[in-house]
């Protein structure tokens, strides 16, 4: 399992059937730069699912793309 330290708790994203939910985090993955972060969480955040990481660069950019965008 993979060491990580969640800075800052965004949001939460969706809840699943199973408890879990998809959250946004700032986080450090084995002690590296902290990305955004997506991915499903346990309730006490001890086990996780597969995710995406994104820099603060990255993160940028997809704000900008989003706000391009029409949602319906």
């Amino acid at each position: 399992m993979k060491k990580y330290v969640i800075y800052r708790h965004i949001g939460n994203l969706s809840n699943s059937n199973n408890g879990w939910i998809k959250e946004l985090n700032l986080i450090s993955w084995n002690d590296r730069e902290p990305v955004y972060d997506i991915r499903t969480w346990n309730e006490d955040h001890t086990r996780y699912g597969k995710g995406i990481t994104i820099t603060s660069k990255q993160m940028v950019r997809l704000k900008e793309l989003l706000s391009e965008i029409n949602i319906f």
